[in-house]
């Protein structure tokens, strides 16, 4: 009866406007959302902020660690057998699903059955799961299998190096079959999942407030899991606001340092203003997104002067990415050097396209013949972007490019890209799972947008043959080898003009201690603990 006191106690504190974050019955910790969270059910986690939530809310066989190594989670062992296509897995038998009334038990231990139900839920087209992907022409028909209730098996056609870490992305976690039929679309917003932390109340446009759960399988060093009393988090649309509330104290974490909040954060060398030390830590960690610019190339959409590699190649080599990174964003982020693959990751390699050389640039603007029948180009992007592609439109300029700025709202421009029906557009790619491969298969031909995420509809006979070879080489070495190779492939023909990689960056309240990130810019909120 305590229990249920202290989180009643805490829900009325968490949607209160003016009771001080520094109460010190609860531990509490509170971050923004600004652009919104549209889905808590798994099956639709797509953008960042749907991810974070259904981080803290759900659990798959595996899980990511700091490095990105996979670990055991509600598989605490696995084997791979039949060279690669058998993938077994041993469950533990004291995980259960958060309680509800849609559940037949009070306590509703997780089983084989569920994985089952929850990754055929995924492929099944009536689902509609933007995740559907990550197993179409993988899995074998019928290929999930319940072998008994703690030892489920997945059958794969043919074997797929990288299929573990796909096994980690928030697609994969866990549903019980009840509470998806009682809810049905509703469960999108009363999710029941498993993991340390329970839904409690969402309030449009308001808060989403998460309990702990008092029943979370795992520990740490013999202590149960999470340590805190609840996590809240809030829908401030405007950033500037939520930067105000984080200085303030009423917001633990503020993530995502853009061109309107940098100076405020940051001096001009990428360290914390020294005014903010006092109750602040600024947190700079790599983080696995490849900033780039991208070109429809497919031949039947593309437009003049985009046609010609020749010309991609000058815009690309006409950016000062140092220049870039320096004065427009205090030095967060690695300019670009390479290929698409970001600099941290196997397969990464350096590349003479993504290279600064304004003489070498106007060569190959005059090689490419533009100068002789010169067309304006227009360059695609959101409002958050518009100081990096104004100055990319200087660069190109200055070689005797003329070009356009159009901004769009972010879900136009997603849907337009999807389409093919951009030119030329600022885009990023944040890794869905720990391997080269994610970040190639942004351009293998059967790929193509908008089933799948080969947005530039680029196509090479020498690429996807590679490719398909790279998929079921068990040889790490050499995977990496093929991967590096696929990426110079790309960068000589340059569908993208990669900018650079990024970093992630964090304010953090100094009361927050154990708050765990990776280079997927996840936060693991069970870890955390507020002083």
């Amino acid at each position: 009866m305590n229990r249920i006191f202290v989180l009643i106690h805490i829900t009325f504190v968490l949607i209160s406007c003016n009771v001080s974050t520094k109460n010190e019955d609860l531990s509490v910790f509170r971050y923004n959302s600004e652009s919104g969270i549209t889905s808590l059910d798994p099956a639709f986690a797509t953008s960042q902020d749907n991810i974070w939530a259904v981080n803290q809310l759900f659990n798959g066989l595996v899980q990511l660690d700091t490095n990105l190594q996979i670990q055991p989670c509600i598989a605490k062992s696995w084997e791979i057998t039949d060279s690669g296509k058998i993938y077994t897995f041993h469950l533990r038998n004291d995980v259960y699903f958060h309680s509800d009334k849609s559940l037949s038990e009070t306590q509703r231990r997780v089983t084989a059955h569920d994985f089952k139900y929850s990754f055929n839920r995924i492929i099944d087209p009536i689902t509609a799961s933007p995740g559907a992907w990550i197993f179409n022409g993988k899995v074998v028909d019928n290929g999930f299998a319940v072998i008994n209730d703690s030892t489920f098996q997945i059958t794969l056609n043919e074997a797929f190096a990288p299929f573990l870490g796909i096994l980690s992305m928030p697609y994969c976690m866990v549903v019980p079959q009840e509470a998806v039929e009682y809810y049905g679309k509703g469960f999108a917003r009363k999710p029941i999942g498993t993991g340390p932390f329970q839904f409690f109340v969402w309030e449009q446009d308001v808060s989403l407030v998460m309990h702990k759960n008092p029943n979370y399988f795992e520990q740490i060093n013999g202590e149960g899991l999470p340590h805190l009393d609840a996590v809240q988090i809030n829908f401030l649309g405007n950033k500037q606001m939520a930067l105000l509330q984080t200085l303030k104290g009423k917001l633990d974490m503020f993530s995502g340092i853009t061109s309107t909040s940098k100076d405020v954060v940051l001096d001009k060398t990428g360290d914390i203003q020294p005014n903010l030390t006092e109750k602040l830590v600024l947190e700079k960690k790599p983080f696995l997104n490849t900033e780039y610019l991208a070109i429809q190339v497919d031949p039947e959409l593309v437009q003049k002067p985009f046609d010609n590699t020749l010309f991609r190649q000058a815009i690309s080599l006409a950016i000062d990415r140092n220049k870039m990174i320096r004065n427009l964003r205090n030095g967060v982020g690695t300019p670009a050097a390479g290929g698409f693959i970001p600099i941290g990751l196997p397969g990464y390699h350096e590349s003479e396209y993504s290279k600064f050389d304004a003489e070498a640039a106007k060569r190959k603007l005059k090689e490419s013949g533009y100068l002789e029948h010169p067309l304006p180009i227009t360059l695609t992007t959101t409002k958050d972007y518009l100081d990096l592609c104004v100055f990319i439109q200087k660069s190109v300029e200055d070689i005797g490019v003329q070009c356009e700025i159009e901004v769009l709202p972010s879900s136009e421009l997603k849907a337009q890209k999807r389409n093919g029906n951009k030119a030329f557009f600022r885009a990023s790619w944040i890794m869905d799972y720990p391997d080269a491969e994610n970040y190639l298969s942004c351009f293998y031909s059967k790929n193509f947008a908008p089933s799948g995420p080969n947005y530039t509809h680029f196509k090479n006979d020498a690429f996807d043959k590679l490719y398909e070879h790279a998929l079921i080489e068990s040889d790490d070495e050499k995977r990496v080898l093929m991967y590096q190779r696929l990426d110079s492939i790309l960068m000589s023909e340059q569908p993208i003009i990669v900018l650079f990689y990024d970093q992630s960056v964090r304010l953090l309240n100094k009361q927050v201690t154990g708050l765990v990130n990776n280079p997927l810019n996840i936060p693991t909120i069970k870890y955390a603990d507020k002083k």
